[in-house]
């Protein structure tokens, strides 16, 4: 398979093909007045799909905006101020310009443009420092002894880059239809921004300590296994992973019953696993303000507060989460009321109720910034594992 006429490419073997160090070795235009390495500036070249044209300043004026605003729209995206240095491409030019159209046409108000701005640029911030640092770094290995990382990465990079993208848009679009499933089915305008949801913290216990004793390697590897099981236990039923926080996930669900799944689930997995330290859950259920794909607002920082007071391997839930629990009928409101209940349907000649979870109500405690509250401690009353 050939990538272009330098002979970069993947051989017959499958390994993927240096170019010629001539090539690797050839003067980009722009490198001598930068100070830049070469190879640097024909990676970017690549990566951008043109070469730098503009100072900022003529980037703004070609895309018709004030210098004023290109600047809060290129720190929003988490660009650092680079003078008036000639490094902008036409597709800088073209960002600006779209955005400058989405405020001109009243789509977007100036504010709002910003925002997208940046939470894109935190977003993909983060997954290029991903696919870089673990990715690209194990595809790089030099296959033959000798040979330097460098001379691996250019015809790398030129391989995957399409594929990339589009896989990138691809999943992009499922989750923007997703999200939006989300609140058009809400019917409800308020509820757009401020909703009611499940909102639970998972927590590795005594991680301070284990970062101590663990190699640097064996603590990386750890919070990667940790931070995969609970993503896509989170998916599978239901739930929307919020962030990671290396010993801690922040999830939410529209509902208290997926929550609570999701929390037992989560302990029950992490338990049979030797390798992974215990786990605590925090929930709560209220109102949440969601900005720029994160939550916020006093049921998020009591679901962290009962997290931080969970016992190992169990799940706290504040009264709101279980009120809604045995309003849906998922849980009885005790297990006197359960036998009650069997009871009379037994007598009636009738299936008794089943309940999915049991709630025991714990001690009454004052909560740093949040006054008093009843912590429950969530159990699985039926025989699922």
């Amino acid at each position: 398979m050939t990538v272009d006429d330098t002979g970069s490419g993947a051989g017959a073997d499958g390994r993927v093909n240096p170019p010629p160090s001539d090539a690797l070795e050839r003067e980009d235009p722009h490198a001598a007045d930068s100070g830049e390495d070469p190879l640097t500036l024909r990676l970017e070249t690549l990566i951008l799909g043109a070469e730098r044209r503009y100072t900022p300043f003529q980037a703004a004026r070609s895309a018709g905006v004030s210098m004023e605003l290109a600047s809060r729209f290129w720190r929003a995206m988490g660009f650092a101020d680079i003078g008036q240095a000639k490094a902008l491409t036409e597709a800088d030019v073209l960002a600006l310009r779209r955005l400058a159209g989405l405020v001109e046409a009243g789509l977007l108000s100036e504010a709002m443009a910003v925002q997208v701005a940046r939470s894109t640029g935190q977003t993909t911030a983060r997954l290029a420092e991903w696919q870089i640092d673990s990715f690209l770094e194990g595809l790089t290995e030099p296959p033959e002894p000798g040979m330097t990382r460098t001379e691996v990465t250019y015809p790398l990079v030129e391989l995957l880059l399409p594929e990339l993208e589009e896989f990138l848009v691809y999943v992009w679009r499922r989750q923007l239809a997703a999200a939006t499933g989300r609140v058009v089915q809400t019917g409800d305008d308020e509820e757009m921004v401020d909703r009611r949801l499940a909102v639970a913290f998972a927590d590795l216990v005594g991680f301070t300590r284990l970062t101590r004793r663990m190699e640097e390697e064996e603590l990386g590897e750890l919070v990667e296994a940790f931070e995969t099981t609970a993503a896509d236990l989170v998916a599978a039923r239901g739930g929307r992973l919020i962030k990671t926080l290396g010993d801690e996930v922040l999830y939410a669900a529209d509902d208290a019953g997926t929550a609570a799944e999701i929390a037992l689930r989560l302990i029950e997995t992490m338990a049979h696993d030797e390798t992974m330290p215990e786990l605590r859950v925090g929930m709560a259920f209220g109102t949440v303000t969601t900005r720029m794909g994160d939550v916020f607002g006093t049921t998020v920082n009591l679901a962290s507060r009962l997290t931080s007071i969970a016992p190992r391997d169990s799940v706290l839930v504040d009264s709101a989460f279980a009120e809604e629990l045995i309003r849906s009928g998922e849980a009885p409101a005790s297990e006197a009321e359960a036998a009650e209940a069997e009871a009379a349907a037994e007598k009636e000649g009738e299936e008794p109720p089943t309940y999915r979870f049991a709630l025991q109500p714990m001690w009454q405690r004052p909560v740093r910034g949040l006054g008093v509250v009843e912590p429950w401690l969530l159990t699985r009353r039926d025989s699922e594992p």
